[in-house]
């Protein structure tokens, strides 16, 4: 099953390349800004390089094959309505929130269930006293690092819509609050309190802007069922039904998870849904040899389709790998090929330098990684060779611009 690149136009516009068909739709512009030149300037003389110049002029239009991972957290904090229309500026046709849960169970985004700490401004609030480990400060003495942990589900939703977002940083030798949370230099807040999200008001946002919604179902950080009888199912039933009581077309989400079963859940409970959920492949985190090896997985590709899965999507290092000192598909990406499934890359521009090997989203091919500008022989790979349906990146300018230009 492929995400559709073009979709039906009028009142929603479903985000294509090509834009509608000449039945009267109309395509969506995208700024994709600086950094995508900046990239392409960093990057080796060659034809990739060539044919990336050539496209400098535009247009830009947005593209499915470009999704947004947490909003554009590149520079405006995650999962805040200044981030997610970042995105859609920057031409991602679909856009993620993270789905997790208050005290009151209702269904907020977040990274995850207890990350408030370095997200928000809770501990500079008095909700702070709620906090499940409230705020300890280092300790050089002793070695002891600051810590703190705040959870969704320490507050109800009323309270957590009384949060602002903040980048996703912490010093863990700090002896205070205010330096516990200072905001990295790199990085500046796009407003004086950038506003947090309930996927219900998600749902609105993305719906407005017309792009896709790939809702993400957190594992929980609290015992299950929580509260006594709200389950894992409840919890993931909870999730599509927000999409239905909201009349959205179920063409449009793209539910994902971690946890397999609740995608066995999605398929057998929601199908239309289901169809179209992702399969976030945790597997292989840390293990190089799943890659190498993936009949190793259990289950294999081939089960994976048969039980009714369409779409994977592993850590891009997972899906290339080395031949010869140069980039191509690994034998994982060949394997889930083959079984006939989809596969979505996650995460562009998440992790280190690219300069000192790009760090945990580049490490099966850290010898071949020199240069900020390889992210986009990286890309290219991905798109060409590996033949992915579509990449998440902390700044979706970089693939719209990718996307447009080879016209995919």
């Amino acid at each position: 099953m492929k995400i559709p690149f073009t979709a039906p136009c009028g009142a929603l516009l479903l985000l294509s390349l090509a834009g509608c068909s000449d039945d009267g739709g109309i395509a969506v512009p995208a700024d994709i800004g600086e950094r995508p030149g900046t990239l392409i300037a960093d990057m080796a003389e060659g034809d990739l390089r060539t044919t990336l110049q050539a496209c400098r002029p535009g247009p830009f239009r947005r593209t499915a094959f470009s999704i947004s991972h947490r909003g554009a957290p590149l520079e405006y904090p995650e999962h805040t309505r200044e981030s997610y229309l970042a995105a859609a500026r920057q031409g991602a046709g679909i856009i993620e929130c993270d789905v997790t849960f208050t005290g009151d169970r209702a269904l907020v985004c977040r990274h995850a269930q207890c990350d408030l700490h370095t997200t928000t401004n809770i501990l500079r609030t008095p909700l702070a006293e709620r906090c499940r480990e409230p705020f300890t400060p280092a300790d050089p003495a002793s070695g002891t690092k600051a810590a703190a942990r705040c959870c969704t589900s320490d507050i109800t939703l009323a309270e957590f819509r009384t949060l602002c977002g903040r980048h996703d940083a912490a010093d863990a030798s700090a002896t205070s609050v205010a330096d516990y949370l200072a905001t990295p230099t790199r990085r500046s807040d796009s407003s004086a309190c950038p506003a947090l999200m309930t996927h219900a008001e998600s749902i609105a946002l993305f719906d407005e802007l017309g792009v896709g919604m790939t809702p993400e179902l957190k594992a929980p950080e609290v015992p299950m069922p929580f509260q006594g009888d709200y389950r894992q199912t409840d919890y993931a039933s909870q999730m599509i039904a927000e999409y239905t009581a909201a009349g959205i077309d179920p063409a449009r989400v793209w539910p994902q998870s971690f946890n397999l079963g609740d995608v066995e859940y999605w398929l057998e409970a929601h199908p239309p849904f289901g169809r179209q959920a992702v399969y976030l492949d945790g597997r292989v985190d840390g293990d190089d040899f799943a890659a190498a090896d993936p009949q190793r997985l259990s289950p294999s590709m081939t089960e994976l389709a048969q039980r009714g899965v369409n779409i994977i999507a592993p850590p891009l290092w997972v899906l290339i790998t080395l031949e010869d000192g140069r980039i191509v598909p690994s034998a994982y990406a060949r394997a889930a090929r083959a079984a006939g499934l989809d596969i979505v890359a996650w995460t562009l521009e998440r992790s280190g330098s690219l300069a000192d090997g790009g760090g945990y989203y580049y490490r099966s091919v850290a010898d071949a990684i020199s240069r900020e500008g390889d992210v986009y022989t990286v890309l290219d790979v991905l798109a060409r060779d590996v033949g992915v349906i579509g990449v998440f990146s902390d700044w979706p300018a970089t693939v719209t611009y990718y996307a447009n230009c080879m016209d995919l």
